[in-house]
């Protein structure tokens, strides 16, 4: 018998847009900031978030569905609160909030991937840009609001991946860290925590100096933690044991991806390691949906940037003089791809 087709996969990628804009007006109207603790019928709830009645059990039923609430009860009388993840992730007065993310997502990407299809023809990107506005870092640059909002955002994309990395990666064999476009020195905040023998430079523009230093200071790191600022391709990195690139590579195209790459080997010392922190397309191109959709994403933002394989990595590392290679697996879709010197 001839297997009956079904057509449930197509349209739950089609509409799966409804889903994401769900949870990310959640994010943006700070529901789960809000409900806190606390638990709420969908009146009350929907009053204190300014909504009008229509749409309050709609939305909040969603995202019981969606698994992004928990209800007790049903009807009118049924109160929502927050389930263990949001109450960790998603509610601004947790210590492990990554809603800057999605807030990003929501303001700024949401609406560029409505001209997908043209940058795919043009190859060019869809963000400000298009709309006559700058590059995108020198965009974010502009605004210390916007760039702290930006880097909050990555921060957060970033933090697990960080986390499992300064658990497997064997950092006692080393005594320095240079992190390459380390935005709030978030890597050498999680990494110096868990090995208090490393020391660190975390290397970015000028305008994020001030951001990252104060993040050092509140993490009472200043003596280890030294903020540097500079543009990586103009200047050299700073030397160390170990330098780090936290979704750095893919935003460039290929010949300064292998400049990046070329200045990382300078920097370190023999022996040392370079560790770039992606979301690695498997060799297949078959299996990592979220690498080759990131990829996508830097279509988007960038034009020539793109995500990569591992073999992609390897093959430009050799280029570049490295001769010993690992992977590592990170949070979710998250590689450290490993170049020794």
């Amino acid at each position: 018998m001839t297997e009956q087709l079904n057509p449930a996969h197509i349209m739950q990628t089609a509409t799966a847009f409804w889903a994401s804009k769900v949870l990310l007006t959640a994010v943006e109207l700070d529901l789960f900031t809000t409900l806190g603790d606390g638990e709420w019928s969908a009146s009350q709830l929907g009053q204190r978030l300014g909504l009008h009645p229509r749409g309050t059990h709609d939305f909040f039923d969603a995202l019981v569905a969606l698994k992004f609430l928990d209800r007790d009860g049903d009807g009118p009388d049924g109160k929502y609160r927050n389930t263990p993840e949001t109450a960790a992730f998603l509610n601004r007065k947790s210590p492990a909030y990554i809603g800057g993310l999605p807030e990003m997502l929501n303001a700024r990407l949401f609406a560029f991937w409505n001209d997908l299809g043209t940058a795919l023809k043009t190859g060019q990107p869809q963000n400000e840009v298009r709309r006559g506005g700058k590059p995108l870092f020198e965009e974010l640059c502009s605004s210390e609001a916007r760039l702290g909002t930006f880097l909050e955002a990555m921060s957060g994309f970033q933090a697990a991946n960080f986390s499992v990395l300064a658990e497997k990666f064997p950092f006692d064999n080393y005594r320095t860290v240079s992190d390459v476009g380390g935005a709030l020195a978030l890597l050498s905040r999680i990494v110096g925590a868990r090995h208090p023998h490393l020391t660190f430079t975390s290397f970015d523009l000028r305008p994020v100096e001030p951001l990252a230093r104060h993040h050092i200071r509140a993490a009472g790191m200043d003596g280890r933690i030294n903020a540097v600022s500079g543009d990586f391709f103009r200047d050299e990195l700073p030397g160390a044991d170990v330098v780090t690139m936290g979704n750095i590579l893919h935003d460039w195209n290929l010949d300064r991806k292998k400049l990046l790459i070329r200045k990382a080997y300078d920097a370190l010392t023999p022996g040392g390691a370079f560790i770039a922190i992606e979301n690695l397309i498997d060799d297949a191109r078959r299996e990592n949906a979220f690498g080759l959709l990131m990829s996508l994403n830097m279509l988007i933002e960038t034009g020539d940037g793109f995500d990569y394989t591992g073999a992609d990595f390897q093959a430009w590392c050799t280029e570049a003089g490295f001769t010993r290679f690992e992977f590592i697996g990170l949070a979710g879709p998250t590689s450290a791809a490993i170049a020794y010197k």
